[in-house]
């Protein structure tokens, strides 16, 4: 019984702390579309919560850390949909455009806030925490199984990762400019980009 008691308490104190630390990225995320990126601030956020600026303080220091907190988290939720584009596959160029389109489309629907879209000008994210690793890892894995299996070229599976990555990225911040964003457009742009890269890319 003493040590179920004493267990008790700590489960409700991190209980406590993702309560909290949600409430921030919650609050962050409106901030951010409704004030933009550069013009948002520590206090707006702190404002969006019920929360003392101190509890803020325990959990981020910056806004910064705050933008790429919501970064990761964004990573997180989207290593299984990517897995899950990769599993419904039925050659490479599907799962090429499945993976662009899920990319597409999830950055669309998280990066607004009552239909209007994350400020455009924003700090560059860490590419080294846990979360981005993962999710270039799920790219690269799912590339060499498709070169493994024959439906790919033998290419440089970790170069192809990162090709994919930033083509992803970069089309991706162009598509959210366009009014409305063009996400099979896009999609089938970058698909059509990699394909017709590889025809002339070095073969292992």
């Amino acid at each position: 019984m003493a040590d179920a008691a004493a267990v008790e308490p700590i489960g409700k104190r991190e209980r406590a702390k993702a309560a909290n630390r949600h409430a921030i990225l919650v609050a962050a995320r409106r901030v951010f579309a409704e004030l933009g990126y550069e013009a948002a601030t520590v206090r707006d956020i702190i404002r969006g919560t019920e929360l003392a600026s101190g509890t803020f303080y325990n959990y981020f220091r910056s806004k910064e850390e705050v933008f790429e907190a919501l970064a990761d988290d964004g990573a997180a939720r989207f290593k299984p949909i990517l897995r899950e584009a990769r599993e419904r596959a039925t050659n490479f160029e599907d799962y090429l455009h499945g993976a662009f389109e899920a990319y597409f489309r999830f950055i669309v629907e998280d990066n607004s806030i009552e239909g209007r879209p994350l400020e455009e000008r924003r700090p560059h994210v860490r590419t080294d925490t846990p979360e981005m690793i993962a999710v270039y890892e799920e790219v690269r894995v799912g590339l060499e199984a498709a070169i493994a299996r024959g439906l790919a070229p033998k290419v440089d599976a970790e170069y192809l990762a990162y090709a994919c990555i930033g083509i992803a990225q970069e089309v991706g911040g162009a598509m959210q400019r366009r009014s409305p964003p063009d996400i099979d457009g896009a999609a089938a742009f970058a698909t059509a980009l990699i394909l017709g890269g590889l025809n002339h890319s070095p073969k292992g």
